[in-house]
């Protein structure tokens, strides 16, 4: 393993990591980061499609461009896995069915 290798490694864990730990935060909690407070109207859903994408995110990376050696369909499947995740996260900025439109 080349040192460049090694550090993109541990920058797709850090990236991975920091995914679960904001995705957990907002399931468990409803807590969302600063930075997105405002546009999230359900941190829940956006929480397990944080999750879902950090899953999707590993198999990708972990399967295909950083993996040793050898082929495999899971990347494929991570990569689809992590297009849920953010298709949960985009629904999650919008209003539900029974959201109100605010007269102005």
């Amino acid at each position: 393993m080349t040192v460049m290798h090694m550090y993109l490694v541990v920058a797709a864990v850090l990236a991975v990591l920091l995914l679960t730990a904001a995705g957990g935060a907002a399931v468990a909690t409803g807590w969302m980061m600063p930075g997105a407070r405002r546009r999230v109207l359900r941190p829940r859903l956006w929480g397990h499609g944080a999750l879902l994408g950090a899953v999707g995110m590993a198999l990708f990376m972990f399967l295909g461009p950083l993996a040793e050696a050898g082929l495999s369909p899971l990347p494929v499947i991570g990569w689809l896995m992590f297009m849920a995740g953010l298709g949960l996260q985009i629904l999650a900025q919008r209003p539900g069915r029974g959201a109100k439109r605010s007269a102005s």
